[in-house]
């Protein structure tokens, strides 16, 4: 049985920037074989498109809760869309 493709939009706040959060997220994506981006923002947040199956989404979810040693996430949301096909691997933006 083939797995769905699906989108998450995740968006993380807390102490998530300066702490390698990103680099934490692309590892995460990469050894799941997802694909999109991450991204700091200017609010603090960092942002994060993935195109994967659900699964292993959130998997990525589960692991962003968390995130590297130093880091301390107060929130989190995901935003389930359809697989928009548009990334050819996974990485990280400035």
């Amino acid at each position: 049985m083939e797995k769905k493709i699906v989108r998450a939009e995740i968006l993380v706040s807390g102490l998530v920037q300066g702490v390698g959060f990103r680099y934490f997220v692309y590892q995460h994506a990469k050894n799941l074989g997802l694909k999109g981006y991450t991204k700091n923002l200017y609010s603090g947040e960092v942002y994060t498109i993935a195109e994967g199956s659900k699964e292993y989404l959130e998997e990525l979810v589960n692991k962003l809760k968390i995130g590297p040693m130093h880091a301390h996430v107060k929130d989190y949301s995901v935003k389930w869309t359809e697989n928009k096909n548009e990334f050819s691997d996974f990485e990280i933006r400035r």
